[in-house]
């Protein structure tokens, strides 16, 4: 005992910081539920949104309420494990006249700091014995993993491919946890589309990046509605052409996205000043807006030119076990079915994979769908402050209580510490 003393005052010694963040005293707290005597549940969070400045973060409102929380699981004596399940800290939700940076471990350090009490929370937590891990999403799949082992040392962090994770949990491996933006056109890693444009295979920010910080952009200026003359595609290819009609598609989904973010900068304004992961100039919004090209053809000018053609090699890359169709992964992004259906056809359903419970973020939409033999789907929803799909699906947490057959159950942390079941609400 003695000779471990001297060894934990000489490491505080070395490392001041412990004790401004994992080695900081807990505050008193009450633990979640009655706990029972085995350390049998693991809790899942994801889609955080932590931001680097308050007035273009999602979630300031919500971070005390998720201290808390995480201060409670330490007094919680049955968690086993805390996930987090992607889009932990944001580098997407930014608006296009935030100043251009290159470093991008830097920016990450500076979330970090911005989000302090956060994790000085998530360091009391692992110090009281619960297995904490990291699993990455699109809005942080830039993150190295020696940035956040830095802020949280006893972090486990998961990856099959860059920007991407599976974590595979439970008794017997029957739980899998990932984001689910690998399955996502808009999301998903692609390193394919902008390498001959950029002349390097880093850029692996997908389309999803720039309609995100337009996005950003439009909301933080106040929702303005701004008339824009976006160009036009006259003709719809027949579907037997599944090349030009998968970029027809494509083009529609993102017209209709378009014409209702309408931010005050114009098309053709070089707003998108990027000097990260790849990339290494500035754009404009019709640089990667599909239209009608001078042979015919339908595709983005500049960004993402032809994108139908790199999905099935993205799909590849990004190691997703069934492929979908590019037209199929496009229409299902902005339906959350379609991440069931992937759940089912990955995982649930997949012969390969011995799997009774999917955990998938990236939706927003909390869900709890079982299936035949005991299976489940599980989405953990989010904590950002406003969720537009539905006021009061914010704060969600799953806990997945593991036996010989597992119990899933899903949560809304209230802001009086009360704990609202929401497992059977549509949201």
């Amino acid at each position: 005992m003695k000779k471990a003393a001297i060894f934990l005052a000489m490491l505080i010694m070395l490392c001041p910081a412990l004790m401004a963040t994992g080695m900081a005293e807990a505050p008193e707290v009450k633990p979640l539920w009655e706990a029972g005597q085995t350390r049998d549940k693991i809790v899942i969070i994801s889609d955080l949104h932590l931001g680097i400045d308050d007035r273009y973060s999602e979630t300031v409102e919500n971070r005390p309420l998720l201290v808390d929380f995480l201060n409670r699981i330490c007094a919680t004596g049955d968690v086993k494990e805390l996930v987090i399940a992607g889009d932990f800290l944001d580098t997407w939700y930014l608006p296009v006249f935030y100043p251009s940076y290159e470093d991008d471990n830097q920016f990450y350090r500076d979330v970090i700091a911005n989000n302090s009490t956060v994790f000085e929370a998530l360091n009391r937590l692992t110090w009281s014995g619960v297995k904490l891990v990291y699993v990455p999403g699109n809005h942080d799949l830039t993150l190295e993993a020696s940035v956040l082992q830095e802020a949280v040392p006893a972090i486990v962090q998961v990856s099959d491919a860059q920007g991407l994770g599976a974590y595979y949990a439970g008794c017997r491996n029957e739980i899998v946890i990932e984001h689910g933006h690998r399955y996502d056109v808009f999301s998903a890693p692609d390193t394919l589309s902008n390498a001959e444009l950029c002349g390097n295979d880093d850029t692996i920010l997908p389309a999803g990046y720039f309609y995100a910080r337009y996005g950003a952009t439009w909301v933080i200026e106040g929702r303005p509605a701004v008339q824009k003359d976006l160009p036009v595609v006259t003709v719809s290819p027949d579907k037997s052409d599944t090349d030009q009609y998968g970029a027809f598609v494509y083009y529609s989904v993102l017209q209709g996205i378009s014409k209702q973010i309408t931010p005050n900068e114009a098309l053709d304004q070089k707003i998108f000043d990027i000097h990260i992961a790849g990339f290494d100039d500035a754009y404009t919004y019709l640089d990667f807006f599909p239209a009608q090209m001078a042979d015919g053809t339908i595709s983005a000018p500049t960004l993402y030119r032809n994108i139908q053609r790199t999905w099935a090699d993205r799909q590849n890359l990004n190691n997703v076990k069934v492929s979908s169709s590019f037209i199929e992964s496009v229409l299902g992004a902005t339906d959350w079915p379609y991440f069931f259906l992937q759940a089912r056809r990955q995982y649930l359903e997949n012969p390969g994979e011995n799997v009774d419970i999917v955990v998938f973020g990236h939706t927003h939409v909390p869900s709890l769908n079982e299936i035949e033999g005991g299976k489940a789907y599980v989405n953990s929803g989010t904590w950002v402050d406003h969720n537009s799909i539905n006021s009061k699906a914010t704060c969600i947490f799953a806990v997945i209580t593991t036996a010989e057959k597992d119990s899933a159950m899903l949560g809304r942390y209230e802001k009086d510490g009360s704990i609202t079941d929401v497992s059977q609400t549509v949201f």
